[in-house]
């Protein structure tokens, strides 16, 4: 087993490096979050193993026969006239294994065309839409490996582009210790067909690793996910950042030292979560992402940016998720979950058939 788990992550870095040779992104919708529940948690790689369907996409590691007949329907309202939502099913077949698919898409409005004089041709629609195709399979009781294939097509106006993205996942889960661990390798992939002939972009890689341990005589679920760990940099620290100060004798720009830089990059790759669950069907998160913190701050004043919660309710094969995540003064996006278990709904559903029956006949 442990030939396997080093087998798995050596092929991740290696997808990982080889995805970079480039530089540009594109398809960089496929980062938004499709789960309420991922967005209250800091908007990145969730390690979890339980039985809630809006993570499955976003970990093919753990897709399974827990999340077998399983419906998940997600909206979100994003910046200015910016929507986006998508849909997922899974599926397990007894001889093939456990499968999902997830259609997405993105909408950001209509805009007014114009030709080169300025004169209106009139308005035209921008979306982006994925279709993915998720598989997940046990190794052993502590060990999983999943992947994600996905199919892209962005649409501008007259301008079209279609590319495909790959997801590749390892997990570890100790159910006695409540622990989860995951590597995850995301968008590897490539423009097949891209907007301007001859010149392919990368949908934008990443490669995170996420923990998350349940305390045991608490109610209480920490999460620390790491994301960008093929590279270190992550910070700006060049003359036009607007947050560092001017020497007023010598003119010259005062840069933080060299202390404060690493600390302030060594956060930036993680992000902090925590999960209360006061009762069993009832859930309320609360997260920071650091980096999202330094890019979206102000001068003016404080803000909340970085800073993100949601809730949770699961009752009786129903599950309803809403988040919220600050960015900036007056950017914060709201994320709506629903998901529903159709063998727990069909089981309940022959159980009030089966006392109808009893009360009946008595």
């Amino acid at each position: 087993m442990k030939r396997v788990a080093l087998a798995l992550f050596l092929m991740v870095m290696g997808f990982g490096l080889t995805a970079q040779t480039g530089g540009r992104y594109i398809y960089n919708f496929l980062n938004f979050n499709n789960s309420a529940r991922q967005m209250a948690l800091g908007g990145n790689l969730i390690s979890v193993y339980d039985e809630d369907p809006t993570l499955m996409m976003m970990n093919p590691s753990y897709i399974g026969e827990h999340y077998h007949n399983n419906l998940t329907l997600n909206f979100t309202d994003h910046f200015a006239t910016t929507n986006y939502g998508s849909a997922a099913y899974s599926y397990t077949f007894p001889k093939a294994g456990s499968f999902a698919v997830e259609l997405r898409g993105v909408g950001y409005g209509r805009f007014q065309g114009t030709d080169e004089s300025g004169i209106e041709t009139g308005t035209f629609s921008v979306g982006d839409y994925a279709l993915s195709l998720g598989w997940g399979r046990e190794l052993s009781p502590y060990f999983s490996i999943g992947a994600n294939l996905k199919f892209v097509l962005s649409s501008y106006e007259s301008y079209n582009s279609f590319g495909f993205a790959v997801d590749v996942a390892g997990s570890y889960h100790n159910p006695e210790k409540r622990i989860s661990l995951t590597l995850l390798a995301k968008n590897i992939g490539s423009e097949l067909k891209p907007f301007v002939p001859g010149s392919f972009e990368l949908p934008p890689f990443d490669l995170q690793l996420a923990f998350s341990q349940r305390l045991e005589h608490v109610p209480i679920r920490y999460h620390i996910s790491l994301h960008s760990l093929y590279r270190w940099n992550m910070n700006y620290y060049g003359d036009g950042n607007p947050f560092l100060q001017t020497d007023a004798f010598t003119n010259t720009i005062k840069y933080p030292s060299k202390v404060a830089q690493f600390f302030d990059n060594f956060f930036r790759h993680f992000v902090f979560g925590i999960e209360i669950e006061p009762i069993r069907y009832f859930s309320i998160q609360v997260a920071y992402n650091h980096n999202v913190h330094q890019e979206m701050k102000v001068l003016a004043r404080a803000t909340m940016a970085g800073f993100s919660y949601g809730l949770n309710l699961n009752i009786k094969g129903v599950r309803v998720g809403f988040a919220r995540m600050h960015y900036a003064l007056g950017a914060v996006p709201n994320c709506f979950n629903l998901a529903f278990d159709f063998e727990e709904l069909s089981k309940l559903h022959k159980e009030n058939k089966a006392k109808k029956l009893q009360r009946i006949t008595e």
